[in-house]
């Protein structure tokens, strides 16, 4: 049983930053391909950002220069940074590996992050 669990999202203005973290049970993310994924209202699934196992990164051109992931592998643990957020950031982000592998039951419930002003 693979478990993610995306937590961090939250109400921000224009131009603010948060910090998404995901948590993983019964997959080991620094032997693995990792993504964070985010959905808006409407519109389809994007991948956002990932990190190869040996920790080469990908960014969307949409957020390059303003995110970063990065991973700690003694928790586990893959976090999303995000900086001069705008209204199009808007979205459920989710965790998952890059790309998608694992049964439908291990996406997490996702966090939202809202930008607004």
């Amino acid at each position: 049983q693979v478990q993610l669990v995306e937590s961090g999202g939250g109400l921000v203005q224009p131009g603010g930053s948060l910090r998404l973290s995901c948590g993983g049970s019964g997959i080991i993310f620094s032997r693995n391909t990792m993504g964070w994924y985010r959905q808006a209202p409407g519109k389809q699934r994007e991948l956002v950002a990932t990190m190869s196992s040996g920790g080469s990164t990908f960014y969307v051109d949409s957020v390059k220069g303003r995110f970063m992931i990065s991973r700690d592998n003694a928790k586990n643990t893959m976090y999303l940074e995000m900086n001069s957020l705008k209204a199009e950031d808007t979205a459920l982000y989710s965790c998952n590996t890059a790309p998608p592998r694992l049964p439908s039951t291990s996406w997490g419930q996702g966090t939202q992050v809202t930008v607004t002003s």
